[in-house]
Parts: structure tokens; C-alpha cells; sequence
């Protein structure tokens, strides 16, 4: 299905004001305009599936889908910069039109992946639409997809797409109005950003965290502490691995295990990859960036809104209970030990959040902010609850799929998740036999470390599958 705007629609209605873009879209466009005429290209986009079951109601779909667009003025922007600031502004609701376009029968799931494959890396960063969308339909079943660049959202819109279509639809094929909640819009959450902060210097008390940080890490990017066999200023294809940790009781199991040391499945899950990473030969201390969600702040709600509402926090506490050779023997005790501390970590991380994390890195580091990625390696860490999602009580039934895809990179990231089947990991790394090799093994130690932590010590862990390079590629969409 394509969008278009409709002149017809909007020849009488008044243009619509510029505002000023976020922080992260305006380091995100700026760096799709450097590496536009490049071999470098650093295009990014994330992507939702999910199921509707029956007979597909064509036009339902198309009015949920054009709804979504009209609704969420994010979606409706178009980006211009003058004078070096990057200002967006919204077509109006009403000019927006939807074409429904069929684009062929696909007799075998490889020609039909091949197809989203290539439909999805189209989306452009530097035109309108920003996104795609579509259906796979069958006779029994549909398979609803939407395909958004980076600048326009981040992964908890995903959950809040599929939760509105799934809403509107079933509204309208049974003759209802859709009742939605209120949604605030992604461009006055970023303008607001803007004014807040464009004035900050770099000897403003707010940025004492980020400089603490700094001083203990030694430079602004904590570097993943694994050699992942990459060249300095040079950038790879990546891989694009889904992995289970847990399945849903065990994961009950760790969730009892870390409330029992005072934390929670993410405090777990994060105290686990710093000890798997220390175990596996990484320091005592571990320091990485965490990715916050924006979308508590601020009097308007952003809850059920689509943007790009993260910011991203360095972190940094000890790991276990230091023994007098410097290990760590895996009980209990340290277990405990390192998820109070991650707690703690955390807590604190919290009281400084408010700060744009592109603004600490452009005032703080800002030799390295005038290149177009992160100059090497970084210790990237995430977790979502997708239970508690917009619809997340539906999940099982709407099969809901997240897909991260980035054209080219130069380090290994951790987007971890729990959903109504358990613990998972989604690892996207660059394609060296190096990143195979030490994600392979984190991936057995970490497994092993979240299973003391539940209470399940002598269990062995699953041997994980390593992809193809063909089956690799494949899976990046």
C-alpha cells in the first residue's frame, strides 16, 4: 500500500507551521545527508508484523491504515534544513490519501522474502514517506506489515501501531467507531526538546553524570571489550540474530530470583550480561549505554504515541563479589551483589536522564560527534517488557514481530525482550568470523548466568544456531 499526498485533498488547506526537529533526528538525517553519495550509507529502519486472522477485510485495513498516518503527525512530516537547523513540518490530516496497489502473487516464501527484503531497505530517510505498509494476504489469514525509517519512531511504536490498526479494524468490520486514547504528537515532544536544551554549554552542572561517567571510562563511548575484528573508520554489513534465553517459566523463575535480591527481570538481565561479559575475560566494572524511554515525560501523553522517545545514559557498577584472584565464582551471593548494584546504577542513571544524549555527545566528545557513526565498538545494552505494551494482553493471539534492520555498522548492540513466551535477545552485529565467535559464546554464558539466577544452576544450555551468511542476510529484514 502506498501514501501519497493528495492535492486535491489540500489545495485550500493553510500550511502548517515548522517546528524544530529532535536531537536524534536531526544526528540521524545529518548523518544520512553526509553518507548519502557514500559507500557508507548508514540507513537504519524498524518494521512490525502481525496477524489478522480471517477473511482480510480490504477496505477496513485501508481505512486503519490511512487513520494511523492522519492521526499521528509524525508520520506526516517532511524535513528541511536552513541554516543548519533541521526543522519539520506536518502535511495536514486531509491531504493525506491512501492507494491500495496489489503487488503480485508469491507462490514460495522466498520470493516473497526477497520482495519485503528489497521493499523495506527503499524506505529514504531524505524523502516522503517515511514508512511503507502492506498486508500478505491469504485466504484464511492475513499478515499486516509496516515499515518505518528510524527518524519517525523507535521500537515501543511498534507495539503501539500494531495495538491501533488491530483496534480500528476490529472497530470497523463489526460497524463501530474506533475509540482510541489521546496521542500526543512526536513533533512537539522534539521542539520542546530543542528549546529546552539548544542553550546548554558544556559547563552546565546538568552534564556532572555524563563527565563522572567520562572520567571513569576514560571517553564518552564505552567500548565493547571484545575484539570484534573491525578496522577504526571502516563499516561492515551487519547480522541480524533473534535468540532465545528463556522460556516463559524459567523466566518466571528469574523474575522470583531477582525480586529475592531486591531487582527486577531488568536489573537481572543486566547484571547477567555484565557477569557472562566478565566471566568471558571483560573488566570488573562494567560500563555501557542504555537506551531510556522519553515517553513519561513532560505534562502530555506519549504513551500511545509514534516517535522517537528515547534517550540514551551511560552506566557503570562492579561486578560480583571480588575474590583474592580478581574472579568471580558465579554464586549466589554475587549474583545478588551485582543486581543491587545494577539497581543502584540505574536509580542513578534516572536522576540525570533528562539531558538528549546527542547533546551531552556533541558538547562532551565533540570530535568524535562530527563523524557519522560511533567511532568504534560500543557496550550497547536494551530491554522491553512487551507484556506491558499497548495491547500487550493480545500479543499470543496478534503474533506481533519487531524487525530492526541497519545497512552497515562497526560494533555488536542488545536489544533484549520478554514477551509472553519467555526471555528473548535480539543481536545485530557486524559479519566478521570475530562477532560470530564471541556472540556465540556471550550468548552460552549469559544463558547460563540468567539460569543460576532463577534458581536452575546444573542446567546445561541449549546449543544456539549460527546462521548462514545467506541465512544471515536473510534474517535482516
Amino acid at each position: 500500500m502506498l501514501t501519497k499526498q493528495s492535492p486535491h485533498d489540500g489545495e485550500n488547506l493553510e500550511p502548517a507551521s515548522a517546528k524544530s526537529a529532535s536531537f536524534n533526528q536531526d544526528k540521524h538525517h545529518s548523518s544520512s545527508e553526509a553518507t548519502r553519495s557514500t559507500n557508507d550509507g548508514i540507513a537504519s529502519s524498524i518494521a512490525v508484523t502481525f496477524e489478522i486472522t480471517g477473511r482480510l477485510d480490504t477496505a477496513a485495513l485501508e481505512s486503519a491504515l490511512l487513520l494511523l498516518v492522519r492521526r499521528h503527525e509524525v508520520l506526516r512530516c517532511e524535513f528541511q534544513r536552513l541554516a543548519g537547523d533541521l526543522s519539520c513540518t506536518a502535511l495536514a490530516p486531509e491531504s493525506i490519501s491512501l492507494e491500495a496497489e496489489e503487488v503480485g502473487h508469491f507462490h514460495s516464501g522466498e520470493d516473497l522474502h526477497t520482495h519485503l527484503d528489497k521493499t523495506f531497505k527503499s524506505v529514504d530517510t531524505l524523502s516522503w514517506p517515511l514508512f511503507l505498509m502492506g498486508a500478505v494476504v491469504r485466504k484464511t489469514s492475513s499478515t499486516v506489515y509496516l515499515c518505518f525509517d528510524h527518524i519517525v519512531c523507535d521500537g515501543l511504536s511498534m507495539p503501539v501501531v500494531a495495538n491501533e490498526l488491530q483496534t480500528v479494524y476490529a472497530a470497523l468490520t463489526t460497524c463501530r467507531s474506533p475509540e482510541l486514547p489521546f496521542a500526543g504528537s512526536y513533533l512537539t515532544f522534539g521542539d520542546d526538546q530543542r528549546r529546552r536544551y539548544a542553550s546548554l554549554r558544556p559547563d552546565d552542572g546538568r552534564l556532572a553524570y555524563w563527565k563522572d561517567f567520562i572520567r571513569g571510562n576514560d571517553g564518552f563511548f564505552p567500548r565493547f571489550p571484545f575484539d570484534l575484528g573491525v578496522t577504526k573508520d571502516t563499516l561492515y554489513p551487519l547480522v541480524n540474530r533473534s535468540l532465545p534465553l528463556l522460556d516463559a517459566d524459567r523466566t518466571a523463575d528469574l523474575a522470583a530470583g531477582a525480586r529475592a535480591a531486591g531487582g527486577s527481570v531488568f536489573t537481572a538481565v543486566l547484571a547477567a550480561a555484565a557477569t557472562a561479559q566478565h566471566r568471558f575475560g571483560g573488566p570488573g566494572v562494567y560500563r555501557g549505554l542504555l537506551p531510556v524511554s522519553e515517553r513519561t515525560e513532560g505534562p502530555a501523553p506519549w504513551q500511545h504515541s509514534i516517535g522517537w522517545f528515547v534517550n540514551t545514559m551511560p552506566i557503570e557498577f562492579q561486578v560480583g563479589e571480588m575474590g583474592t584472584m580478581g574472579s568471580v565464582d558465579g554464586g549466589g551471593a554475587d549474583h545478588a551483589a551485582t543486581i543491587a548494584r545494577a539497581r543502584a546504577a540505574y536509580g542513578e542513571l534516572q536522576r540525570h536522564v533528562g539531558i538528549p544524549f546527542v547533546r551531552a555527545w556533541e558538547l562532551l566528545d565533540p570530535e568524535s560527534f562530527s563523524r557519522h557513526q560511533w567511532p568504534f565498538p560500543v557496550n550497547f545494552f536494551s530491554y522491553i517488557d512487551f507484556r506491558r505494551t499497548p495491547g500487550g494482553d493480545q500479543h499470543p493471539l496478534w503474533n506481533p514481530m519487531l524487525h530492526v534492520w541497519a545497512a552497515r555498522g562497526n560494533g555488536i548492540s542488545h536489544w533484549f525482550h520478554r514477551t509472553a513466551t519467555g526471555l528473548h535477545v535480539n543481536l545485530l552485529h557486524v559479519d566478521t568470523p570475530q562477532a560470530h565467535d564471541i556472540s556465540d559464546a556471550l550468548h552460552h554464558e549469559l544463558v547460563q548466568v540468567l539460569l543460576e539466577i532463577a534458581g536452575h544452576r546444573n542446567t546445561v544450555p541449549r546449543s544456539i544456531p549460527r546462521p548462514s551468511r545467506e541465512t544471515a542476510a536473510a534474517v535482516m529484514t
